[in-house]
């Protein structure tokens, strides 16, 4: 008997036929075998491995805002209890965010610093849409951080895709708050329709009822325009009163009004569109003005500029820009200049909208502001000093060829403080009065040399109750644009005489040019000289600002200087023609200026040179074994050069530039330095002329010895 039961033997014969089959089939066999083989593997694997699959849970979520801050911090993501929130407030703001998002970490004390300023009618609520067990994780499905949504009410979201800045984000935040502006007077309507930006006004009697019929409607409109328009560029304002109505022909109760400065302004047609929030901002959309864009990148990849740059030559000006203040005189002079620019049917409301830019009773020259513009305005405009006089002073130096020029304007006055003169005529005798006084006090004027407008008031010489105000300031050459021929004003003369009449050999004796035949067109020009110039020339320009706080590395890259202090900065940019001009930054960038820098493009032979971007981070080092060429070094190393060069050009983001620099340093060693430089450039931060441009990298020129 077996010791397995007695079954051997039995067994031996029923499993002779399957191994006669399976020798008939070799096939079989293999099969089962790598079978076996497999299970044998895994039950290995599994019984012996001492490593297995460990997976770390996610850490629980903390605080991402400080207990203290006014913002509610949901830092588990609960969207649910935040939809609980929002039922009790009447604006609300959302702001989602990862923790790990360094975007999200920078805005964050912006949002709180909004929130501690408005925290007592907005509330303020952050979610953590990032943690995988938060149910805005789940139900939300952003592509970027960090998101910020607005409610007001029942009505949003609306999105804020603006600057993550605290002035930008609160400026938004009180537009939806109060998405309507009360134009109660006439001095609000007329500061209402001068601004740059696109106007809506509707009108509706709240006498006979507490919500007239429509209001609703065109309260829902605004809102609609800032969640279609983040940049909020159409302002909408609600007039109660009928006769402020009757000024823009308003005369039935929910009327609407859109406001343009040189085409023709129009009345919301509800005999043909529904009277919808949906249609009203709509029709508002497409039929409004734009004179002037703000540009504003998010500083991600971006087409923005790519798509405005193709529409045709573009005027960037770049200016430190608050939008919670609510005074900007130099926007309201680039407002000037663009009205006159794009006002080719000379229309009566561009007219008038220029009127209230000169009107000193605008806010735009609001006395109690101390703003430096407003000042310069104020001082060389001949409206306010009937009389006045411009003395050129030339700085007679061999090496800087600037001038000091002064304004002269009489102040008379009934005390001993200098007051402004309002009287219908000139007089000659005050006038020759006040160039004696000036010429006893010229050589302080002479000797000073300043960017800026610096004004002074002195006694006069005859009479102890009269004032005289002079204002000078260095200008250079290129500045001054005379009728009369260059040479004479300009070269140094052998006899000079003074405003007597007597000879005066003296060493810091100067011409003094009263009368006028100079004129100085960065302080007096005629506004109406380019008036309509958009519609006289094939070389239109589209204006764009951009807020230098923000985007000045957009500037620098377009040749604004680093060091300046004053961030104002005004570039022509021609994609098509592959150039771009920029304003003289010793100038102030004031409406004039910018008249003749407009100006001077638009003719067909351009006075304007093409500017050529130069890397200032490239320095001369003598040790290198080739020479990094600059564009300002270009022509004293390459073209001036003594020697033979050998010039690459090159670019960072070129793989097959890289691949050539172990040859171009064999070939710097290999080539004697007393007769060869070898030379690069680096095309993405160089500009050159466009006899030395090339359109294809890498690209090696030689350029021989005096040739």
């Amino acid at each position: 008997m077996s010791l397995c039961g007695g079954s051997g033997p039995a067994a031996g014969p029923r499993l002779r036929p399957r191994a006669a089959q399976m020798a008939r089939r070799p096939e079989l066999l293999c099969g089962a075998a790598i079978v076996l083989g497999c299970a044998f593997l895994v039950a290995l694997k599994v019984t012996c491995s001492r490593a297995k699959d460990v997976t770390m849970p996610a850490k629980l979520p903390v605080n991402f805002f400080s207990t203290r801050s006014p913002v509610i911090d949901l830092f588990r993501g609960q969207l649910d209890y935040a939809d609980h929130l929002r039922q009790d407030s009447e604006i609300v703001l959302y702001f989602f965010y990862a923790p790990w998002c360094g975007q999200s970490i920078a805005a964050r004390e912006e949002v709180e610093h909004v929130a501690s300023r408005l925290s007592d009618q907005v509330l303020f609520v952050a979610v953590n849409c990032w943690w995988n067990q938060g149910k805005c994780r789940k139900q939300k499905h952003f592509f970027y951080f960090p998101v910020i949504h607005l409610y007001h009410r029942s009505f949003g979201p609306i999105e804020y895709k603006g600057p993550m800045s605290a002035v930008y984000i609160e400026k938004f935040v009180r537009r939806v708050m109060t998405p309507l502006l009360y134009i109660s007077s006439r001095s609000k309507l007329l500061d209402f329709l001068s601004n740059y930006e696109p106007g809506v006004l509707g009108y509706f009697e709240f006498n006979a009822s507490p919500q007239p019929p429509g209001y609703l409607t065109f309260f829902m409109s605004a809102l609609h325009s800032l969640k279609k328009d983040y940049l909020g560029t159409i302002r909408f304002g609600v007039i109660t009163d009928k006769h402020v109505a009757e000024e823009i022909s308003l005369v039935h109760s929910g009327s609407i009004y859109l406001h343009r400065h040189v085409n023709k302004s129009l009345i919301y047609p509800d005999n043909i569109m529904n009277y919808t929030a949906e249609n009203i901002c709509k029709w508002a959309l497409e039929n409004r003005e734009m004179l002037i864009r703000w540009l504003r990148p998010h500083g991600g990849k971006s087409l923005l500029l790519n798509n405005e740059l193709k529409k045709g030559p573009a005027l960037l000006i770049f200016i430190p820009y608050n939008p919670l203040e609510e005074i900007h005189p130099l926007l309201d002079e680039i407002t000037k200049v663009a009205l006159e620019y794009h006002n080719c049917n000379k229309s009566q409301a561009a007219k008038r909208d220029l009127q209230l830019f000169r009107d000193t009773g605008s806010p735009a020259f609001d006395s109690s502001v101390p703003d430096a513009h407003r000042k310069l305005s104020e001082t060389f405009s001949i409206t306010k000093y009937p009389c006045c006089n411009t003395v050129v002073l030339p700085q007679w130096h061999s090496i800087s060829r600037t001038h000091n020029v002064c304004e002269l304007c009489i102040n008379q006055t009934l005390g001993v403080r200098p007051n402004k003169v309002h009287v219908p005529h000139c007089n000659f005798l005050e006038i020759e009065a006040a160039l004696d006084s000036f010429y006893l006090q010229e050589h302080t004027f002479f000797q000073v040399i300043s960017s800026t407008i610096e004004c002074s008031n002195f006694l006069s010489f005859y009479s102890p109750f009269s004032y005289y105000t002079a204002c000078c300031r260095t200008v250079n050459r290129h500045f001054l644009s005379f009728i009369s021929s260059e040479k004479i004003i300009f070269q140094t003369p052998k006899v000079v005489f003074s405003s007597h009449g007597k000879k005066d050999n003296t060493r810091y004796s100067i011409p003094h040019i009263e009368d006028r035949n100079c004129f100085i067109p960065d302080l007096h020009i005629s506004g109406t000289n380019i008036t309509g110039l958009s519609c006289r020339t094939n070389k239109t320009l589209n204006l764009y600002l951009l807020d230098s706080n923000l985007f000045w590395i957009y500037a620098e890259r377009l040749g604004a200087t680093r060091s300046t202090h004053l961030k104002e900065f005004a570039t022509i940019v021609d994609l098509k023609e592959e150039v771009h001009y920029v304003l003289d930054q010793n100038q102030l960038l004031l409406g004039s200026t910018l008249e003749n820098f407009i100006k001077n493009f638009s003719i067909h032979y351009s006075p304007l040179k093409r500017h050529l971007v130069d890397d200032p981070s490239v320095h001369l080092d003598k040790q290198r074994v080739f020479t990094e060429v600059t564009t300002n070094t270009f022509y004293d190393t390459v073209v001036l050069s003594e020697k033979n060069v050998l010039l690459l050009y090159y670019a960072q983001w070129c793989g097959f530039c890289a691949s050539l620099n172990h040859i171009f340093i064999q070939l710097a060693r290999l080539l004697p330095p007393d007769n060869f430089t070898v030379a690069r450039i680096d095309l993405t931060q160089n500009d050159l002329p466009w006899e030395f441009m090339t359109d294809r990298l890498p690209t090696i020129l030689f350029f021989p010895h005096q040739r």
